[in-house]
Order: C-alpha cells, then structure tokens, then sequence
C-alpha cells in the first residue's frame, strides 16, 4: 500500500507539473493581452507596462521566474486587482467556495445514492419513475434556470429564504440546492445502473439461495460492488464543487473561486489565471488519489492487486 501511494504522489506531481507549464505557455500564445483593450496605449507606454511586469521578456525566461518566484510561496500580484497579491485572493475566496461546495457534495452524494437504490430495488414503480425524473430533470436542467425557479418558489412567492448574499446559513440553501442538483442527478443514476448490474450477477443469485432477505442482499452485498464506479465520479464531481461555480456565484453574488476563475481568463490576468490553475489542479488530484484509497476500502480484492 504504501509503495501504491508513492507511486500515486510522484504520479500526481508530474501530472501537475505538466499542467502548469501547459497553462502558462498556451495563455501566453492565445490572442490578446493583459492590458489590451478599446483604449490603444501609446507604444512608448505600453512598453513600460511590459518592462514592469516582465512581459517582454523571452516566454521561457517568464516561465523560469514565475517558477522561482513560486518556489518562494508568492503567487505575485493580479494584473486586474492592482497591488492585491494573488494568494490573498485566493484566501479570501476559497472558504466560500469550500463551504458551499462541501455541502452541495454532501447533499448529492446522500440523496443520489438513496435516490439511486431506491430506483434500482423497486424497478417499475412509481418510486423508480420517480427518482428518475429528478435525475433527469437535475441532469437536463441548466443550472440558472435551476437558480431562477428555487429563488421565485422560496423567495419571491413563499418569502422563506433570501434571493442572493452569503451572510447566514438561510442565505446558503438555495445556492447549496443549486449547486447540488446535477451531481445529485449523475450519482443517483450512476448507482441506479450498476446496482442493477449487480443484482443480476451471479453471487447475488447465490446470495437469494441460501435464503438471505432481500434487505440483506441488497446493503451487504450488491450495494458494495455497484458502488466502484459510483465512487469513481467522486473524484471530478468533488474537485469542480468545491472549487467554484461561476454560475452559481455569479447569480447569488457569492465572492468564490468560480467567479475569480473565469474573470481572470477574461482579463488575461497572467499570475490569476496560474494561482487558480495550481489550485483546481491540486484539488483535482488530491480527489482523485482520495478515490484511488477509497477503492482498497470498498473492495479489498483491489487493493490486493495493487500491492502485488
């Protein structure tokens, strides 16, 4: 296990590394700049912009002081935020986003599973149908139209909670809700079509002969086995939620990752753009090694054949 985990770490590191460069040289390729616009700079200025900020420099020679600068914790400073470090950016947008995040990851993964087994133990009826038009619904559905039919039931006609802001816990439902429904939709449908996949195996069979109750077989021992790939989307499904939803922040005017993301590719806002990069690629790594340990847990025949 231990020799896995190595593995994993060096493996990840690479992947992040890759990631990086790659970010920064095809930002820097991409047409435009951090401070072109519909005003046109006299040259002689828009030189002095570029001497300032390192941009007229070779892009390896960029590329090797951002490295350095990064191996020093600076994250140097937002081209579009003027004087405001990146990594107090950062600080003061990712516990919003965490938070939100980690409760619309709660809440899809509790509900779709129930969602999902509920649909796959009573196939045909009404509790299926059910389950299902919630999945499809939460899967079809844009998320603003998601957002605008929460705010008109339970803030313009019901007046029970508040349209937008992040102040108190009544201000996080409904983005919590929006944010939750789609992965919510994918989880329940996932584990509605591997637990139906398992039931029909032939230890389950087995399982029915020996006289075991239908509760029995389903929680003990179909439910572990149909939940592998289920497990498997947790890794993107929890990286893209906790680290922002432009969407979702943008209509409840939530100050998160998301918003700032997509802002800073908007801007062309260089040293942004690789803060934010560094921080969805290391979350996305760190889940998907998370789920990687999760395998061994749920099936232990996997972690058995890593080791060897």
């Amino acid at each position: 296990m231990a020799a896995f985990l190595v593995r994993r770490i060096l493996q990840s590191i690479y992947t992040l590394a890759f990631l990086i460069v790659a970010t920064f040289f095809l930002l820097r390729l991409a047409p435009g700049g951090p401070f072109d616009g519909e005003k046109v700079w006299p040259a002689e200025v828009k030189a002095n912009i570029d001497a300032k900020y390192g941009l007229d420099r070779p892009l390896p020679v960029q590329f090797l002081e951002w490295c350095r600068d990064l191996s020093k914790g600076d994250l140097r400073e937002s081209f579009h935020y003027i004087g405001t470090p990146v990594r107090e950016i950062i600080s003061d947008a990712l516990p919003p986003s965490l938070l939100l995040g980690g409760w619309a990851l709660a809440l899809s993964m509790l509900f779709g599973t129930i969602l999902g087994i509920l649909s796959a133990w009573k196939r045909g009826t009404w509790l299926d149908f059910s389950s299902m038009f919630i999945a499809v619904s939460g899967i079809t559905l844009p998320t603003f139209l998601i957002a605008t039919m929460l705010v008109l039931l339970f803030s313009s006609y019901l007046g029970w909670l508040p349209p937008a802001l992040w102040e108190d816990r009544k201000s996080m439902v409904l983005p919590v809700l929006t944010l939750s429904f789609r992965p919510l939709a994918i989880i329940a449908r996932m584990t509605r079509t591997t637990l139906l996949e398992v039931l029909h195996a032939d230890f389950i069979r087995t399982a029915h002969s020996k006289g075991l109750s239908e509760t029995r077989v389903l929680f003990k021992h179909a439910l572990r086995n149909a939940l592998i790939p289920v497990v498997t989307l947790l890794g993107p499904i929890t990286a893209s939620l906790i680290t922002g939803s432009y969407v979702v922040e943008t209509i409840f005017q939530i100050p998160g990752l998301g918003t700032h993301f997509v802002t800073s590719v908007i801007d062309r806002d260089y040293p942004l753009v690789m803060g934010m990069t560094l921080v969805f690629g290391f979350v996305l790594i760190l889940c998907n090694l998370l789920v990687d340990l999760a395998y061994g847990l749920i099936d232990p025949r996997i972690r058995l054949e890593r080791e060897e």
